[in-house]
């Protein structure tokens, strides 16, 4: 798989999921919709940075 389809089929799952749905605190003002990479990364257990 190349890497831009492989980042497309993840911010498309990211997209799916509200942080509502999981128990986040939802802001106003979300520059993307659904999880953002840094809390989908925190509830798999992975690191952030990768």
């Amino acid at each position: 798989m190349h890497l831009i389809e492989l980042g497309v089929f993840l911010r498309s799952r990211r997209a799916r999921i509200t942080p509502a749905e999981v128990g986040l605190l939802t802001v106003p003002r979300r520059r993307v919709p659904g999880l953002r990479r840094d809390e989908a990364a925190r509830m798999a257990g992975a690191s952030e940075d990768y």
